[in-house]
C-alpha cells in the first residue's frame, strides 16, 4: 500500500512538471487521477473541454522562447483541436524602442500558422542620421511551422526531442531606404529547423534552432548585403521549471552580418542573447520579463533592453 502511495505521488509530480511546461509551451495540460499515467496530448480532456493553455511567443510570432522559434506547435489544442494565442511584447534600450504583436493558431498539434508586425522605433537616433526623430521601420512576419516527428514532453523513454521544420516570409516597408543603406531587398524568407526536449526528471527544457536567413537585424534593415546568400546560424534555448507557475531561462541567437561589409558606415551586426523569467498565473496567461542583450544595431553603442511580454490563449 505504501509503494501504490509513492507510485501516485511520483505520478502526481511528473504531471505537475508536464503541465508547467505544457503552459509555457503553448500545449494542453491535465493532471491525471490516482494510480493513472501521464496522458499523451491527445486524451487530455475533461468533458470535452481543454484543462488550461498558456505560453510564450517569439518576436516573430512563432511558439518559443522570446528570441528562438521551439520544435512545439503554439495554441493549447490537441492532436484533434485546434488552438490559438496573441500576444504583445514590447523592448526598450537607451537608444530604441520596439514593439511587437500578433497571433497564430495550432492545428491539430501538427501545423502552426502565424503572424506578427515588428515596428522598430529610432527615436532620437533617427534625428543624427538625418531619418528624423521616431523614424519608424516596420517588419511583416507570416509564418508557418510542421511538427514532423518526435514528442518534446510525452516521450520521456526516448532521447528523440520533438523535431519541426519552418519557415517565416518577412516584409519590410521601408524597401528603399534599406536598399539605399546597402541591403539587397526589402523582402525575405527565413528557413528553419528545430530541435524540443523536455527533460521532466530534472524540470529542465532544451532547444535548438539553425536558421537559414538573408536577414539584417531579423529583416528590420531588409536582406542580404555584401553578398545575397543565406547564411546558417544557431540559436538555442534553455528552461528551468522553478515551481508549477515560474520558469526561468537564457537564449542566444547567432546574426549574419552582411550589410555592415556593405556599407562600412554601419557598425558590425552582433548575436542576441537574453536571460528571461515567465510567470503562468493561469491557464490562458504568460508574462514574459527579460534583459535582452542586442549587441551594436547600426552605430558603436551597445544596447541592452528590457523586454516584457504579455500572452493570452486557448
Amino acid at each position: 500500500m505504501l509503494g501504490w502511495f509513492s507510485d501516485v505521488r511520483r505520478q502526481r509530480r511528473v504531471a505537475a512538471r508536464a503541465g508547467a511546461f505544457l503552459l509555457a509551451a503553448g500545449l494542453p495540460v491535465a493532471l491525471p487521477a490516482a494510480g493513472a499515467t501521464v496522458s499523451r496530448p491527445e486524451d487530455m480532456t475533461v468533458s470535452g473541454k481543454l484543462i488550461a493553455t498558456g505560453g510564450v511567443t517569439q518576436v516573430e510570432g512563432a511558439a518559443g522562447g522570446g528570441l528562438t522559434p521551439w520544435a512545439v506547435i503554439g495554441g493549447g489544442g490537441t492532436r484533434e483541436e485546434m488552438g490559438a494565442t496573441a500576444f504583445f511584447t514590447a523592448v526598450r534600450t537607451h537608444d530604441y524602442g520596439m514593439n511587437a504583436y500578433g497571433a497564430l493558431i495550432g492545428l491539430w498539434d501538427r501545423v502552426e500558422l502565424s503572424v506578427a508586425q515588428d515596428r522598430f522605433d529610432t527615436q532620437a537616433i533617427g534625428g543624427a542620421l538625418g531619418l528624423g526623430d521616431g523614424y519608424a521601420f516596420t517588419n511583416t512576419i507570416a509564418g508557418v511551422k510542421v511538427r514532423v516527428a518526435g514528442d518534446a514532453v510525452y516521450a520521456q523513454d526516448s532521447w528523440l526531442p520533438q523535431l519541426a521544420l519552418g519557415a517565416q516570409y518577412k516584409s519590410n516597408d521601408r524597401g528603399s531606404l534599406v536598399k539605399a543603406l546597402g541591403a539587397r531587398s526589402g523582402d525575405g524568407v527565413d528557413l528553419y529547423a528545430s530541435a524540443t526536449k523536455v527533460l521532466l526528471a530534472q524540470s529542465l527544457l532544451l532547444s535548438g534552432t539553425v536558421r537559414l536567413t538573408k536577414a539584417n537585424q531579423t529583416g528590420l534593415l531588409g536582406f542580404g548585403g555584401a553578398d545575397d546568400d543565406y547564411h546558417a546560424e544557431l540559436e538555442g534555448s534553455a528552461a528551468l521549471l522553478l515551481d508549477r507557475n515560474l520558469v526561468a531561462g537564457v537564449e542566444y541567437r547567432m546574426k549574419p552580418n552582411t550589410l555592415a561589409r556593405a556599407n562600412p558606415g554601419l557598425a558590425p551586426e552582433d548575436d542576441w542573447y537574453d536571460a528571461f523569467i515567465a510567470w503562468l498565473p493561469g491557464k490562458n496567461l504568460a508574462f514574459t520579463l527579460a534583459y535582452v542583450n542586442l549587441g551594436r544595431v547600426v552605430t558603436p553603442t551597445r544596447q541592452n533592453a528590457v523586454y516584457l511580454s504579455l500572452q493570452a490563449g486557448f
